[in-house]
Order: C-alpha cells, then sequence, then structure tokens
C-alpha cells in the first residue's frame, strides 16, 4: 500500500504507508514534509511503524526536532498507532502524549478512526 491523501472534516491529511522509509534521524524529516508539500496537504498521518524506538525516548530529542519541523512549517503531525508499550515505560512520554493531545499541533491515536473522530 502507498501513501494517499483524505479529506477528513475539511482536513487535508497526507496518510503514510504502513512500509516505507522510516523517520530515523532528523534528516529524514524533510521527506514527509516534502511528500505533504507535494499532496498540499495540512496533515501528516505516520504509523508507529515508520518510526523508530528513539523517537519514543525523550532523552534523544528526535520526537522534539520532528514536532518542531512540523511547527514551524505549519504542518499538524498525527502518530497512528499503538504506543502503550512506550507510555508503559516512561511518565515522560505518557506526559507529552497527553499534553499534545490537548494541543493541534500533533496529536497520537490508535488508529485512523480515532483521529477521523477527533478532527
Amino acid at each position: 500500500m502507498s501513501d494517499r491523501v483524505e479529506e477528513i472534516r475539511g482536513i487535508r491529511v497526507l496518510i503514510c504507508a504502513e512500509d516505507g522509509k522510516k523517520l530515523a534521524g532528523e534528516g529524514d524529516i524533510n521527506d514527509f514534509l516534502g511528500k505533504a508539500w507535494e499532496q498540499e496537504a495540512t496533515m501528516v498521518a505516520i504509523p508507529v511503524a515508520r518510526l523508530v524506538d528513539d523517537f519514543f525516548r525523550l532523552r534523544t530529542r528526535l520526537a522534539g526536532a520532528v514536532v518542531q519541523k512540523f511547527v514551524n512549517y505549519r504542518l499538524h503531525l498525527a502518530v497512528i498507532g499503538d504506543i502503550s508499550a512506550w507510555v508503559a515505560e516512561s511518565d515522560a512520554l505518557r506526559d507529552f502524549v497527553r499534553e499534545a493531545n490537548r494541543g493541534r499541533d500533533i496529536c497520537f491515536a490508535a488508529d485512523l478512526a480515532e483521529l477521523r473522530s477527533r478532527l
């Protein structure tokens, strides 16, 4: 399956495929941003399978760099999938996810159905 665009409640969302290049470092962020711009999307939904474990280890600062770059370019980010194992290991990540889900720039959703209901 490949990346696709879906309009959800007036928001053009680039839904990234489960398979494909992983977001493993700061340099990889531009690949996702570039695809969003090509598709004129204002939100990118990235499956957990496309993120390396370091994304969920806040001490690596990868998540912070990703979020900051998305915010700088006025794009929204949705992380889609089960992150319960990482949240169970880290109070800081649990707090980060909770705060992110209260805002508008980034959200964490178990699946696309949950994302659709939030938008």
